[in-house]
């Protein structure tokens, strides 16, 4: 046995395509969509087609951060708790209320959170400084409140353009709107947005034993369910799925299903793409335009289909071809149908997030191909941790769904020990480890 940091190396098969090069022929076919204008809410996750440029100060003018009194700090200045100073009070300004009133030397303002400091006024005092409260319990007015600090000039004021400046940059292109950024063009009086449009998917799976879920279950037949993890998928990374049902092994239901999917920015079917599969598929495929079969040095998911179909108003439409297992079919989508998504949706960092987690179970690789093994990764003791799913066969979609990463054995390596520290591409990032 390989002691742990040296294990025995794997001579892999060159003429497959690496993960890395197939990724990067497929996204140099991919283009940024063009924009469109959406509701701000709607337009959640998507990116910034233009930079937002503020034409207003926020807050636009001068404001209280507290519920207190504005005055001049020169007025308090010898204020204590033990020796207060005593201020004429002339007059309220509540929130979203323009001072009509200025204040002086000796004078006082009550002020609302957010409302807007008066003339003359330079610091403000919260209430709990004073003796506000005092004087109302023993049915005192409000004409004059006695001030228990020194308060300094610029206290609890909110200074016009302290967070944005009229003409500033606020939002670059190409920031992706999160709650946050929603908020910050909310503030800005907008309530629309341009945006890179989503990318409409067209999902096809083919074969003649496939079901539609809720058809009644038939000897020999097996129920779809490439179809609606892959469409899943392309919500879940922020395509609109344009599920196109199941072609048939006949020409008519190819090219019919086919037609409607070119519609699509993307086609994205499974089944077809291996060696050994019925050749219509591809056949149809190859009439519609220029197609590649490639076997990439993966497991699972080796073979694949990549190239750009012409939809009959002259669009060229990009093609991926999954595998027909339905581990396969969802493994390619992480690698290559996810980075296809981000790039039309003009997204940066396509990369999928990883940790460095030590294996609690080896990974074997017994044919020089990149292994991704579902896993469990868990924290302990301040470290990641990761589990293998049980069987890893590629029939066996319950081992995905029982997984929240893929744990990665290189393809120059012939395993990775229990013990040994893996790259794991986090599927999902749950609260209860991260």
């Amino acid at each position: 046995m390989a002691e742990h940091g040296h294990p025995p190396k794997h001579h892999y098969d060159a003429s497959m395509l690496s993960v890395e090069e197939a990724l990067e022929r497929i996204l140099s076919y991919m283009p940024e969509l063009d924009a469109e204008e959406k509701p701000i809410l709607d337009a959640m996750g998507q990116v910034l087609a233009d930079d937002v440029v503020s034409d207003l100060d926020i807050p636009p003018l001068d404001n209280s951060a507290m519920d207190g009194y504005a005055l001049q700090a020169t007025s308090v200045e010898t204020a204590s708790e033990g020796s207060p100073v005593v201020l004429r009070v002339t007059g309220v300004i509540a929130a979203g209320q323009l001072p009509e009133i200025s204040v002086g030397p000796g004078e006082a303002v009550r002020i609302m959170t957010g409302a807007p400091v008066p003339e003359g006024a330079d610091t403000v005092v919260p209430f709990e400084e004073t003796d506000e409260l005092e004087r109302r319990a023993s049915g005192q007015g409000l004409s004059e409140i006695a001030i228990k600090v020194a308060a300094k000039t610029g206290r609890d004021v909110r200074v016009a353009g302290q967070d944005v400046r009229r003409g500033e940059v606020v939002l670059k292109r190409g920031a992706v709107l999160r709650p946050s950024e929603v908020g910050v063009i909310a503030s800005l009086g907008r309530n629309t947005v341009r945006v890179i449009r989503k990318p409409v998917v067209g999902i096809l799976s083919t074969g003649d034993e496939l079901l539609e879920p809720g058809e009644n279950f038939g000897t020999g037949g097996i129920y779809d369910s490439n179809s609606y993890s892959v469409a899943a998928l392309v919500r879940r990374y922020g395509g609109i799925p344009h599920m196109l049902g199941i072609a048939r092994d006949n020409l008519d239901s190819v090219n019919a299903k086919l037609r409607e999917g070119l519609e699509s920015d993307i086609l994205i079917t499974s089944a077809g793409v291996s060696k050994g599969d019925y050749d219509m598929v591809k056949d149809v495929l190859t009439q519609h335009g220029e197609i590649d079969f490639w076997s990439v040095r993966m497991k699972p998911a080796k073979p694949l289909a990549f190239g750009v179909l012409t939809a009959p108003d002259g669009r060229k439409v990009p093609h991926l071809g999954l595998p027909g297992n339905p581990v396969s079919a969802m493994v390619a989508f992480e690698q290559f149908g996810r980075a296809a998504i981000y790039k039309m949706l003009g997204k940066a960092g396509i990369e999928k997030p990883q940790v460095r987690a030590i294996l609690d179970e080896p990974i074997h690789n017994t044919d020089g191909r990149r292994v991704f093994a579902r896993a469990v990764v868990t924290k302990r003791d301040g470290e990641y941790r990761a589990r293998l799913t049980g069987e890893q066969g590629s029939n066996l979609l319950t081992s995905m769904a029982r997984a929240n990463g893929l744990a990665i054995c290189p393809e120059d390596l012939s395993r990775k020990e229990a013990g040994e520290v893996v790259d794991v591409q986090m599927l999902d990032w749950p609260e209860e480890v991260f």
